[in-house]
């Protein structure tokens, strides 16, 4: 059975709206929460090979693919904390695409901006890395040929508004992909996860002080959307086409959506 991560990657940092059937009460303040991922920015990639076994670097490759992102694209990766995906997409895209990391924790992005400088590919030089809120975008219209989010709209606090954003800067035909925790209905696979929380991911966290910050974990999965409701949130939106697929022993998934 795989291990679980943490991935505590960046939310919106706006107003919670009125509720609708896409939203669910906040267990963290937005203040709160990017506090939260500030402080354990420095420790994010350790922890998450860790507590993974290394898995977590499949799952985004597979996200990645996914997203039908090729060379030449402009492209973009929402919530982009270290900058995995947004690594994985500027080896698609080529130095003649364009990749823009967007988060909105100033020390995630710290972080990811000194991989790249560290980093010997050359294409790595097309990574720009913008500080944003995921419900209120800095793009135009129709502007991206692909997006990625990893890990990311568990934690904004309106998905319903995330998801227009990234219907409205997609372009026709372009592919949206998502990945995160899968909120089985399977009660095993439910208990497995919770299991793993308790026994595996907050003691190893233990290890590093933030025992508190992770069991934000478990609140944030069960208040997330389950693969039906994620297909449903994306074609509420516009989108023409949404899948959702259930990886990683069925503790992953990641939803597919078509513009």
């Amino acid at each position: 059975m795989a291990s679980l991560q943490l991935h505590l990657l960046p939310l919106s940092t706006g107003p919670c709206l009125p509720s609708s059937r896409f939203r669910r009460s906040l267990v963290r303040s937005s203040t709160e929460r990017q506090a939260l991922f500030n402080r354990i920015a420095p420790v994010y990639d350790n922890l998450n090979d860790l507590l993974s076994l290394g898995q977590h670097r499949i799952w985004k490759r597979m996200a990645v693919s996914w997203s039908g992102a090729k060379k030449g694209d402009s492209v973009l990766d929402l919530c982009c904390g270290s900058g995995d995906l947004a690594f994985l997409l500027s080896e698609k895209v080529g130095s003649s695409g364009k990749v823009i990391g967007l988060d909105f924790s100033k020390e995630q992005l710290s972080v990811a901006s000194s991989r790249q400088k560290l980093m010997s590919k050359a294409f790595y030089t097309n990574i720009e890395w913008v500080e944003g809120d995921a419900i209120d975008l800095p793009f135009s219209d129709g502007h991206f040929d692909a997006i990625t989010m990893g890990y990311g709209l568990r934690n904004v606090v309106d998905k319903h508004k995330a998801m227009q954003e990234m219907y409205r800067v997609s372009k026709a035909g372009s592919r949206v992909s998502i990945l995160d925790f899968n909120k089985s209905t399977n009660p095993v696979i439910a208990f497995t996860q919770e299991l793993m929380i308790d026994n595996v991911v907050v003691p190893v966290a233990s290890g590093f002080g933030l025992a508190e910050d992770y069991k934000y974990l478990k609140s944030s999965i069960r208040e997330f959307l389950t693969g039906k409701e994620m297909e449903e949130l994306a074609l509420d939106v516009g989108f023409s086409n949404a899948r959702y697929y259930e990886i990683g022993g069925s503790l992953m998934g990641n939803l597919v959506a078509t513009r």
